[in-house]
Parts: C-alpha cells; structure tokens; sequence
C-alpha cells in the first residue's frame, strides 16, 4: 500500500539503507516498480532524496529504519529543510503494542524529527496509509517547500486493509500569486530608481513560471544576481546576469529586489555596511514568515517569485540604466581579469581556479555540479558558469559537509545520461568516503575532484590570523591519496600534483563506466 501511493505520486526511485522494520515496504516497491538504491549511512540516503528533488522538481524520498536509522537522517532533514527542499523520509518503528517496554530500536521519532520537518507524524492505522502520503506530498510541496517525516510502525505493515484508492488524490501544489495593488507598487518603485538591482534565489526553481527571467531581462535591462537553485537561470553571456559585482552593487543601490532568498549572513542580512542604508527594498517570498526578517521593508509581498515576475512585467515600463550598467560591467571585468589569471597559471601544483578551468572544458549541457566542501568548493563557486539545463548543487545555507556521493547518486538516476561531478574539499570527502563503495555497485559514472589542501583551510586560515600559526590546532590534515580509497571501492583514482597531468586524469575520469576520483594536491597558501 505504501510502494502504491509513492507510485502515484510519480514516485520511480527511493534512496535506502535496509532494516527489519522497512524491508516489508522492500517488497513491495519490487511490486510497483520502484528502483531501490541503497547507501552505506543513513544521511547519505537523505542527501540523495534532498538533491532528487531539487533536480526533478518532485519531493525525493528517503526510507530509513527504525532508531539510529531515523536519527542518523536528522542532518539530511535539516539541511532540506533550511535549504527549502520538499523531501519525504519515511521511517520504520517498532510495534505500537511494545512502545516504551524497549524493543529492538525503538525511538520517540516522531517528537525527535519535529524540529527539522515541516510536519512530522506516526501513520495511525492500515487503512490510512494512502491518506497519510497524500498528505505527506501535499505539505512537503505547500508554500515554501521542506521535508517530512511519515513513521510507519512495524505492526501496521503487518496489518491489511481496503487497498483501494483513498478519498484524496495527488494534485499540483498551489502557488500563490501577486496582488494587482503590490505589483503596482513594485512597478513605480522601480521607475523611480536610478540604480536598481535584482537578486533571484532559489525559490525560482520551484516555481511554475520559472522561465519567466529571460523574458524579464528583454524588458528590464537590470543588474539581476543569482544566487542558489536560481543559478543557470541566465547564460553565462547574457547582459543583465552580474557575478562578481554584488557587494559593490547593495553599497551604492537605490532599489534592491530581494526575491525568493532570505536575508541571511550571505547577503550581509540586508543591513549595513554591505547595503546602502538608503536604498529601498522590496522583498518577495513564499513564506510570508520572511517577509521582514532581519531588516524593514518598503514592499513586502507574499507570492511565488516567478508569478510575482510575471506580474511585474505586465505593469512596469521598459527600463535601461546605462551609467549603473557600465559601472557595474566594470567590477565585473576587473574581477574576471584576476580570475582568469590564476585560471591560466601554469604554476605547480595546479591553483583552485586552474583545476576548475580544466574542468569546465569538460562539462556537457547537461551536467550537474555538485559543491561538495569549503574553501576549495568557494573558489570553484565564483569560477564556473552554468546554465540551466546544466545545474550547480550545494547543500544551502546550513553549510552542511558530505553532501557529495548522496547528491551525485540522486543527479545519476535522475539523469542517467548526464555527467555528475562532485568538487569536493579534502576535509568533505571524509565524511561520505564509504559511499563511493555504493556508487561503484550501481555502476554510476560519477567524476569527483578533490581539491587537497591538506586542512581545513576555511577555518584555518582565520585561526591563523587571530591565535599565530604555533596555536592553529585541529585544523590540518595531509596531503593524503584518497584517489586510493575510491580504487579499493570500485572506481577508479588519479593523483595529481602538476598542471600537465591534470587534462589527462580528467579525462580519464570522465571517460570511465565506473566512480572515479581525481586528487588534486593544490598549491600551497591555496
């Protein structure tokens, strides 16, 4: 009953690790079809559900066993949760008759998952097993998405009811839409501006009018900065898409649009001195608990981003700043020019930015990037440029390490014909190293670069900075062949200390039929 409800809901693949209290729903995704793939940890099987949803637009579902199985998803559960991804886990318990008596793995899972889900409840009984997925996809999916945990304890899948279809039935989530009067008001807001800017963030992947920013910029001739799930929206070349200016830009903006991302620490919480203290803000989100946060607004206006867009370009005047355009061109250029020379050096060993260069020349149009990591993964981040259908995956704003294997597994089965690879710090990889043995097993293709700093230089180098070098402690690691721990498992392994050997393990990487690992020892101070 429940492998039949996930399956109408679209639902093709699940992400697992086995336990005696789940393996009865096992048998029945056998029935219906559902592909099972199966992790070496719990987090990993929440990160895949986490990065399929993001790809397919549809809530990713994990299935975990009772106990530590369910414990072990919390970080996976959060992370979707901060990041506003819809993912379903769905856990085991023990019988409810032998609840509280200490029965093998029991757990008050329900009141333990509550913090990191948007809804968190047991299945009560058998019959109520498709209404309860019902609901699970309809709040995961409600208004600014997040995660959900459904508990199906072990004697209500031992139980039998009606398996026929529930009252319910799966529909599309609603999206609420701009009021006239708000898009009005944004529309002589932004005629009045002389420098405004827009920043778009990942809320536009979710929305049904996701398209509508290519349409926009033809009528807007803005400053637009994309930031999260948004990124690939515009092409790298398309005039309104800025990069590298936006710190420059909320200095000296007159009118900021802060659209489907919060006003958190990535956007200095929309305060000064990163912002102009007297710029206007216009905030649009999902989730009206946003609107507001962490600074006051002129407009605040609950809505999907790309309906309020679509709203806006009905109302406002055509709109070209020429002056704001070219100063802005000009940071931008300035900061392309230092980039690309450190992507152009052929110093030993290779820099962060000349990995990455090689590295773009071999992505497909369809390649998914997966940031796995901190300092590494950051200058990675500001180097590459992607564009939709192609898509940049990193975990969001939790920060949240080993991401990599569970995300690029998700990317594999959801684009079997496209190429996944993982940018991933020497630290991250530690945390989900065993999953390679997974990815290996269901012959997933997957590339990942590791750019080896020995440390974990996002924390080291401010260490360094306020204690001195000799009081740096906990914060180095060697230089050591991870490359081999991915050949044990299965896959493949390149070491890398010279620019002339990183084109050739690349493409021996990208050319293998198993999982493979190019190790990049980076320059030193990198």
């Amino acid at each position: 009953m429940i492998a039949r409800a996930l399956r109408r809901h679209g639902v093709d693949a699940v992400f697992t690790l086995c336990g005696i209290h789940i393996q009865a729903i096992y048998d029945g995704c056998v029935d219906e079809g559902i592909r099972l793939f199966d992790t070496r940890h719990e987090q990993t099987a929440g990160f895949a559900a986490d990065a399929h949803a993001r790809i397919t637009g549809r809530p990713g579902i994990a299935l975990v066993t009772a106990g530590p199985g369910v414990a072990n998803t919390i970080t996976a559960m959060a992370n979707a949760q901060r990041a506003g991804v819809p993912l379903i886990c769905l856990g085991g318990a023990g019988p409810r008759s032998l609840a509280d008596m200490g029965s093998l793995q029991d757990l008050d899972s329900v009141r333990l998952m509550a913090p990191v889900s948007k809804w968190a409840a047991q299945i009560p009984e058998t019959r109520r097993i498709q209404e309860y997925i019902d609901s699970a996809f309809r709040i995961a999916q409600a208004g600014l998405p997040g995660p959900v945990y459904l508990e199906a304890p072990l004697d209500l899948l031992m139980a039998s009811a009606s398996d026929e279809p529930p009252p319910t039935s799966p529909l599309a989530p609603a999206r609420p839409g701009c009021d006239p009067e708000s898009a009005e008001r944004a529309a002589r807001l932004l005629e009045a501006a002389e420098r405004p800017c827009f920043i778009v963030g990942s809320q536009l992947r979710w929305s049904p009018r996701q398209a509508i920013l290519e349409r926009l910029t033809q009528h807007l001739q803005l400053p637009f900065y994309l930031n999260g799930l948004a990124r690939g929206a515009l092409e790298p070349t398309h005039p309104s898409l800025f990069s590298h200016s936006r710190r420059h830009a909320l200095e000296r903006s007159d009118l900021v649009f802060v659209l489907g991302t919060p006003l958190d620490f990535r956007v200095g919480y929309g305060r000064a001195p990163l912002w102009n203290t007297d710029a206007r803000v216009v905030q649009v989100d999902i989730d009206a608990a946003q609107l507001g946060h962490n600074r006051t607004l002129d407009l605040a206006i609950n809505a999907d981003v790309g309906l309020f867009l679509e709203s806006l370009l009905e109302r406002a005047e055509k709109k070209r700043t020429p002056q704001w355009l070219e100063e802005l061109d000009g940071v931008e250029l300035a900061r392309k020019s230092t980039l690309r020379a450190e992507m152009e050096s052929n110093v030993n060993p290779p820099t962060p930015l000349r990995v990455c260069h090689e590295l773009a020349k071999r992505l497909g149009n369809d390649s998914i990037v997966i940031g796995d990591g901190g300092d590494f993964v950051a200058s990675v981040a500001q180097a590459l440029s992607l564009t939709w259908p192609q898509l940049w995956l990193d975990p969001g704003p939790l920060g949240t390490l080993g991401v990599g294997p569970g995300y690029a597994l998700a990317a594999s089965v959801a684009r079997p014909r496209a190429r996944s690879v993982i940018v991933s710090g020497d630290g991250a990889f530690g945390f989900s190293a065993m999953e390679f043995e997974a990815l290996a097993r269901h012959r997933l293709p997957v590339v990942t670069v590791i750019g080896n700093d020995a440390g974990w230089n996002q924390v080291r180098r401010g260490q360094v900075q306020i204690y001195g070098r000799e009081r740096a402690v906990a914060t180095s690691l060697e230089h050591s062949h991870y490359e081999q721990v991915v050949q044990a498992l299965g896959g493949k392994g390149y070491w890398v200390e010279r620019v002339e050997e990183l084109g050739p393990a690349l493409d021996g990487a990208f050319a293998a039929d198993v999982p493979s690992c190019v190790n990049v020892r980076l320059t030193s101070g990198s």
